[in-house]
């Protein structure tokens, strides 16, 4: 077998719209057709998706609550860290630093499904 690209991640959430907000507006990922019929949206970030996948029952619970970094988690990469920090603030979400050290924070959108932010200069 040979892997040759790396397509989408999937993320169970529980209220689409919900989601759909904090994807869509907080992040700011641009939406893309998806050619499916159960509830769902697809964002797109370079040549890689996230896929969102309603279903009204998810309930996640986080392993490690005191590092959210130690729990299953997407990572993103932004160009202003201080400026990410900002607008997850100004939306009213709470946020960790990287217990590494590095230009890093952690999230979680509205299921409590973890997202890092790491800086990455452009």
């Amino acid at each position: 077998m040979k892997i040759t690209h790396y397509l989408h991640t999937a993320v169970i959430v529980s209220d689409l719209a919900q989601a759909e907000h904090f994807y869509g507006t907080v992040l700011g990922l641009p939406k893309v057709e998806r050619p499916l019929k159960y509830p769902g949206v697809w964002y797109q970030i370079g040549a890689v998706q996230i896929h969102l996948i309603a279903d009204e029952t998810y309930a996640p619970t986080l392993q490690n609550a005191e590092k959210w970094g130690r729990n299953p988690h997407l990572a993103l990469a932004v160009t202003d860290l201080e400026a990410a920090k900002a607008k997850l603030l100004s939306h009213g979400l709470e946020l960790q630093t990287s217990a590494s050290g590095r230009a890093a924070l952690f999230t979680q959108d509205p299921d409590g499904n973890v997202i890092e932010l790491t800086e990455i200069p452009a």
